[in-house]
């Protein structure tokens, strides 16, 4: 029975995706070792090291993991520590007597467990890729649709200047677009082939190690590493850091959306689905589940970034302990940043916004949200002391007595004859002060569409 909720049929369906599992699950581990153990036979076959008939065996033997006997891997695996000699014992019979016995010719446990593990990992990122895009994509849409949709701007959980939702959108849209130009480094540093030999040196493979290196790079599509890295978990590091900061700028958006849809608020509202977000006692209930399990995914994964960042001390030349516990964190991290952005990506693509609401927020203390506004627009006439005294009492008299603060700096005898209506009424105009929210939304639109984000 599964102990994380991510894994089981029920509570799977909350946490991560499928797609993640499949890519990140035991099976696909297996599956991608077998993978492993058939290339570095191709590879060796074609450099005269093993018969070009027992590559071919062991191809087709590693071509469906399957066929492996769990239970007799699971006993061995107990014993072993390790589940590499358990299956390499089954692809020997697989494969046949004579095939068999140039197995895993040269290479050690650890050759085939990193290199699987690295195979998952570039699965894994396609996948966030896919998500990621059509994330920013909306996020674009909806930052060009709302560019100079006005709303109140909020510092400390109150109101501060106006903004426009279309720059909070480009505002959340930024750093997701940094995550995605990232990503070829990430594959870059992360991506590499893990293959060492007993000790790192590649001695049972004699002058030919280097390119038997070669070759299963070649094999398996990825780059070869300057040295091994056994001891050296940099590049999945880096990979699992990329992850949690996706989840951190994910979290600021759902974190925004939830304080946006309180009912007080009602400025933005997750997609509806019938029964979604519903509660068992008050049928009139919409929470904001997407923006849950946003929230909840991504502490997850920050949970598992210090496990494996722990896990870079290596002892010597073998890891003996830290090397084992990337395994309970690496493949949960990929599954959970996956499950947090397929929720952002449904928030993204179906977020519902009322501008009206915006705009009824944005006029409920009467004006006061452009005090600024007006004190920087007087200054030049009064003074800025007798401008910020002069806008002070307004605002007094606008909490004390209730109006706009229009009515009531038309009311004050120290502007009688300096300005007109007019004038007060184009100060107190919130769209009057976004100062360069718009261009700011341009710059990030730019950069989107630079990217192919659109």
């Amino acid at each position: 029975m599964p102990v994380n909720p991510a894994d089981g049929a029920v509570l799977g369906a909350l946490y991560g995706t499928d797609a993640m599992r499949a890519v990140m699950g035991e099976d696909a581990f297996l599956q991608r070792m077998l993978d492993v153990e058939a290339a570095l036979a191709r590879a060796q076959a074609r450099l005269s090291i093993i018969p070009a008939e027992a590559a071919a065996a062991i191809t087709a033997a590693a071509s469906d993991a399957s066929r492996l006997d769990r239970t007799a891997m699971a006993a061995a695996t107990r014993n072993t520590g390790y589940p590499v000699v358990a299956l390499v014992k089954q692809l020997t019979a697989l494969a046949g007597p004579d095939a068999g016995r140039w197995t895993h010719w040269g290479a050690t446990t650890q050759d085939i467990m990193d290199t699987a593990v690295v195979l998952q990992v570039r699965d894994g990122l396609a996948l966030i890729e896919v998500d990621l895009r059509a994330t920013n994509a909306a996020l674009a849409r909806m930052a060009a649709a709302h560019r100079d949709t006005v709303m109140a701007g909020r510092t400390h959980l109150q109101h501060a200047l106006p903004v426009t939702f279309g720059y909070k959108v480009a505002v959340w849209l930024s750093p997701l677009l940094a995550s995605l130009d990232a990503l070829p480094r990430i594959r870059e540093r992360a991506l590499r082939l893990s293959f060492g030999g007993a000790a790192g040196t590649l001695a049972s493979l004699g002058a030919q190690g280097l390119d038997v290196s070669r070759e299963l790079a070649l094999e398996l599509d990825l780059a070869e590493a300057d040295i091994p890295w056994h001891v050296a978990r940099d590049g999945l590091n880096e990979a699992t850091c990329w992850l949690g900061i996706l989840c951190g700028n994910l979290s600021k958006i759902a974190t925004d959306v939830m304080l946006m849809s309180q009912t007080e608020y009602g400025e933005v509202s997750e997609p509806h689905v019938f029964g979604r977000g519903g509660s068992s006692t008050m049928p009139q209930k919409r929470n904001p589940i997407a923006c849950e399990y946003v929230l909840s995914q991504s502490r997850g994964v920050h949970a598992l970034v210090p496990q494996m960042l722990g896990a870079m001390a290596q002892d010597l030349e073998r890891g003996t302990g830290p090397w084992q516990a990337e395994l309970l964190a690496l493949p949960q991290a990929f599954l959970l940043a996956h499950g947090a952005l397929s929720q952002a990506r449904f928030i993204a693509e179906g977020l519902v916004v009322d501008a009206a609401r915006m705009r009824a927020n944005l006029d409920a203390t009467g004006g006061l949200i452009v005090s600024e506004a007006v004190m920087m627009g007087l200054a030049p006439v009064l003074g800025r002391m007798e401008a910020h005294h002069v806008v002070n009492d307004a605002c007094d008299t606008v909490r004390d007595k209730g109006g706009s603060l229009t009515e009531a700096l038309l009311g004050d005898a120290r502007l009688a004859g300096k300005l007109d209506a007019a004038a007060i009424a184009r100060m107190t105009d919130p769209a009057g002060y976004l100062g360069a929210a718009g261009a700011f939304t341009d710059r990030v639109l730019a950069r989107a569409a630079g990217m192919g984000v659109s």
